[in-house]
């Protein structure tokens, strides 16, 4: 295969929600042994946190969960980009507004087609989004992190079903 199956995973300001899925995404698919054909990054819809790290929360729910965390300091936010849809296969939306917004600025229904959310990927969570954990506490970074854990099979199996489709 030339050319990797690439995903974005996106919320608000891209420094909680969405860089939590692409941290935890980007170590499923290594375990699964598709990091070399998957390439999973992240962004926000809006221009409120570009250039900042990952919240220390995010960092600290990975950390406490067994995750090495080093790799994930150097994260910084960005928004996401129209001009990125024809290079991505998925894009992940942490809730129904990420989604109601990609799905507008994509120009083509292929491009629609691409936009999903974040936690149809389990099953018991089918139509759901994920709160924002940003105005919460710990306990809500918490959940944002099992929202993710949960849905991270069903994204990495999905994909695997797509990259078999491609041969």
């Amino acid at each position: 295969m030339s050319e990797p199956y690439r995903i974005c995973v996106v919320c608000t300001g891209n420094i909680c929600r969405s860089p939590m899925g692409e941290f935890v995404l980007r170590e499923r698919f290594a375990e699964a042994g598709l990091d070399d054909v998957v390439v999973v990054d992240s962004a926000g819809t809006t221009q409120w946190e570009v250039g900042n790290p990952a919240d220390p929360r995010t960092l600290a729910v990975m950390e406490r969960h067994g995750h090495d965390i080093e790799p994930y300091r150097s994260h910084r936010a960005r928004s996401f980009e129209r001009a990125w849809f024809p290079d991505l296969d998925l894009v992940l939306a942490a809730d129904h507004g990420h989604y109601s917004t990609l799905r507008r600025l994509a120009r083509t229904p292929e491009d629609r087609d691409k936009v999903v959310l974040f936690r149809d990927f389990d099953p018991k969570s089918v139509g759901l989004g994920m709160d924002d954990p940003w105005y919460g506490d710990d306990s809500d970074f918490e959940q944002t992190y099992d929202e993710v854990v949960a849905a991270a099979d069903g994204i990495v199996e999905h994909v695997q079903r797509e990259l078999e489709a491609r041969g």
